[in-house]
């Protein structure tokens, strides 16, 4: 129904319409129409002008889009400064693409016609009721939009033009039968493989180091063995949760006096209508009504407003804020009483007052404990704020240490134990909490006693005051500490090396036809045969898949290393085709084509770029 008589319908539409139809082409190349060209160009493409105006619409929508997305994520980035720029940016950049892209179809004659757009316009879900276009709900949509339907129509052209554009660069890409087959063979094969482990664990205890190998490897990695700054604090938490307060009647009584708008409902009207699009088809509902006939079964057969046709007309209760100057102004004061014939900006009416409803206050027995609630909680939060500025004065006044503090706030102070930026108590995981204590202004130079901070307020009405009880800055920790892991670090580098140096020795025995007996010697053998597909998930799988095809009754080899590091052989003795069901066949080649048709669509985009003469209006950032 139209936009004055039911807010909340119409907006429904417009988000439908916004959502759905009127794409970001569309939003932002109708400027032109709506704006006549001027010297405030954002940028001209080729000579055409993309306006200031288009710009920003373009702008609103991204950000828009992105706030739609990222939720309460957007409200940090956006406020900074840079990412901001970086949006306006991108959105005159797609714009430009867009110009492009336009110019380009009308040079390769690419053309829609007017049946083209009747039909777009024909098969879109906004415009239809049960499945069928309704020319009167497209008017009023355009018409809630501020577009008229020429300007819609020309702008409808342009991204039809483009989507035809796109249409025809994706369709330059394909995959032969064979071609298809090939790749699907290629990604469902199968390789059985043996493999033999040389155990790293194994070797690294019978590896030997000496003092100064320890010493060595300590000097070049001491950067391994720092001991990261470490802080112990001293705290004070101030909560307005946990505030003890009371409250008397007259607090209650007062607080509801001086709220009672909160607890009354106004007065509420409930009409029907019937809408039609002429004053004789109106003028003809209201007789039949006079004569007796039933106004929901009437609003039914006659209203042209589908949503509150199935409802008989009923529009349900409107408050005086909320009802459209038509029904206001419609002289009905009596439940029952019908209008005369209402004008409206989209049609006709005929209204009944079904009910009035007289305005309600709640009475305070009702709301006794709701207000109790909201008074303690506001006593609460006035008292935490006085007690915030005594602590605040004590903790100044007595800079070095927070028995001042602890007298005002009639608590201890909490001690933590040591922690590192990594490692904060979960109490002080705020970020205005953290920053006091990291940014270095709590410390005292040299090793001397710091400060106290100031207050730090953080989520939740709670607050903080606190010092840094000591402190240890980052240091490496002494040989003696990491002896023990340095000898086992050294151990199993060695080990390691040893494992694939033994590997590589009976990597060439093997492909020389001599490796039984090298492997015999080495007291290995390999395993049972196992079957791995690329999608495995196994260590060796990238490895096996690498090795070349083993020759006709024979075995190709080579190393790797599995999940925990010890050296692997391996032997490939077989590959084989897998299979591949016929529709994820399909989607591997679809998805080969598309990769191939976006290659070609941004390489088209590129080209135009290069060949273009863009020129950016001034005070335009396009750094």
């Amino acid at each position: 129904m139209m936009d004055n008589l039911r807010t909340a319908s119409s907006h429904v539409v417009l988000k439908i319409i916004l959502g759905l139809i009127i794409l970001s082409f569309v939003l932002t190349g109708i400027g032109n129409y709506l704006v006549g060209g001027n010297a405030n160009y954002a940028a001209k493409v080729n000579g055409d002008e993309i306006s200031r105006i288009q710009m920003e619409r373009a702008y609103a929508n991204e950000q828009a889009r992105q706030q739609q997305m990222l939720g309460d994520q957007f409200s940090a980035l956006a406020s900074s400064a840079g990412y901001m720029s970086q949006m306006r940016r991108q959105a005159l950049s797609q714009l430009i693409d867009e110009k492009l892209l336009d110019q380009y179809a009308k040079k390769i004659g690419l053309s829609i016609s007017d049946n083209q757009i009747k039909q777009a316009i024909f098969s879109q879900p906004a415009f239809q009721n049960n499945g069928k276009f309704d020319n009167a709900k497209y008017n009023n949509i355009l018409s809630n939009m501020g577009y008229s339907p020429d300007q819609y129509a020309e702008a409808l052209r342009k991204q039809l033009a483009v989507q035809q554009l796109i249409q025809s660069v994706a369709g330059t890409d394909f995959l032969l039968k064979g071609e298809e087959d090939a790749l699907a063979a290629l990604v469902s094969q199968q390789r059985i493989v043996r493999e033999a482990t040389i155990s790293v664990d194994a070797l690294t205890a019978k590896q030997s180091v000496s003092e100064s190998e320890i010493e060595n490897y300590y000097e070049q990695n001491k950067v391994s063995f720092m001991v990261p700054e470490q802080f112990r604090v001293s705290y004070i938490k101030l909560d307005a949760a946990s505030m003890q307060v009371s409250v008397s009647e007259s607090d209650i009584q007062n607080w509801y006096d001086q709220h009672k708008q909160d607890f009354t409902q106004p007065e509420r009207s409930r009409f029907s209508v019937i809408q039609t699009k002429t004053q004789a088809d109106a003028q003809a509902v209201l007789n039949e009504l006079k004569s007796g006939a039933d106004f929901a079964t009437l609003a039914k057969q006659k209203s042209i407003d589908p949503i509150t046709a199935r409802k008989g007309g009923d529009m349900g209760w409107l408050e005086p804020e909320t009802m459209p100057d038509e029904l206001k102004n419609a002289g009905l004061k009596n439940k029952g009483q019908l209008s005369g014939v209402i004008k409206s900006s989209v049609g006709y009416l005929v209204a009944r007052l079904d009910d009035i409803q007289p305005q309600q206050i709640k009475p305070l027995a009702q709301v006794h404990d709701q207000i109790a609630d909201k008074v303690k909680q506001e006593k609460a939060i006035e008292a935490y704020y006085k007690l915030q500025q005594k602590v605040s004065d004590a903790a100044s006044n007595n800079n070095t240490s927070l028995a001042g503090a602890e007298q005002a706030a009639d608590v201890k102070a909490v001690e933590t134990g040591w922690f590192t930026r990594d490692t904060v108590p979960a109490v002080l995981a705020f970020k205005p909490v953290e920053q006091a204590i990291f940014n270095g202004g709590l410390r005292g130079h040299n090793g001397a006693p710091g400060s106290n901070s100031d207050i730090i307020t953080v989520d939740g009405d709670q607050a903080f005051v606190l010092r840094i009880a000591d402190y240890k800055a980052p240091a490496v920790k002494p040989l003696s500490e990491v002896r023990a892991l340095i000898t086992q670090d050294i151990r199993r580098e060695k080990a390691s090396k040893e494992a694939n140096a033994q590997a590589e020795k009976l990597l060439v025995s093997l492909k020389s036809g001599k490796g039984d007996q090298a492997m015999k010697a080495a007291q290995l053998t390999f395993g049972a045969p196992q079957t791995l597909s690329r999608t495995d998930q196994s260590a060796i799988t990238q490895a096996v898949f690498e090795l070349p095809l083993p020759p006709k009754n024979g075995t190709s080899y080579g190393v790797s290393e599995d999940g925990t590091g010890n050296v692997v052989l391996l032997a490939l003795d077989k590959v084989q085709a897998g299979s591949m069901p016929e529709a994820q066949k399909n989607a591997l080649a679809q998805g080969i084509t598309q990769n191939n048709a976006q290659i070609a669509f941004e390489a088209l985009l590129s080209s135009l770029r290069k060949e273009a003469k863009i020129k950016y209006g001034s005070g335009v950032d396009v750094q």
